[in-house]
């Protein structure tokens, strides 16, 4: 059974996410381990997504749809914008970007998820979190 949420695009219904995974996570039994990694891989797509996906504009919704699929919890975020190029993104690790104040969400996402999808030209993404 799929799980959504909605809203406006506005960094502070942040809460509201950090509720629903912990909603998902209790209702799946899902392990401490994974539950943090769910958390923070969420939360930074979200973040890309009302910034950088709908431009802060609280008319363009962010949804985030959770279900589980082959032993693993799969979590979408999807937003309103065009997309990104999402494979050529600069390497946050590297000295010229360590003390940029952003540049890290899918490079986080990509470490804490075990898959990781770009659809929809970058406007939607799929992370996959195997369940322990």
């Amino acid at each position: 059974m799929k799980t959504s949420l909605s809203f406006g695009s506005n960094l502070e219904k942040i809460s509201s996410v950090e509720k629903f995974i912990d909603s998902v996570c209790t209702e799946y039994d899902i392990s401490e381990e994974v539950y943090g990694n769910i958390l923070i891989a969420t939360i930074e797509a979200v973040k890309n997504a009302v910034v950088y996906g709908n431009k802060n504009d609280t008319a363009k919704p962010v949804t985030v749809t959770a279900y589980i699929a082959d032993d693993e919890l799969v979590v979408v975020v999807k937003d309103s914008g065009e997309g990104f190029d999402y494979e050529n993104l600069p390497d946050p690790t590297l000295p010229e970007n360590i003390e940029k104040d952003s540049g890290r969400g899918v490079f986080l996402i990509k470490n804490l998820a075990d898959k990781v999808e770009f659809l929809d030209n970058g406007s939607r993404i799929k992370m996959g979190f195997k369940l322990l």
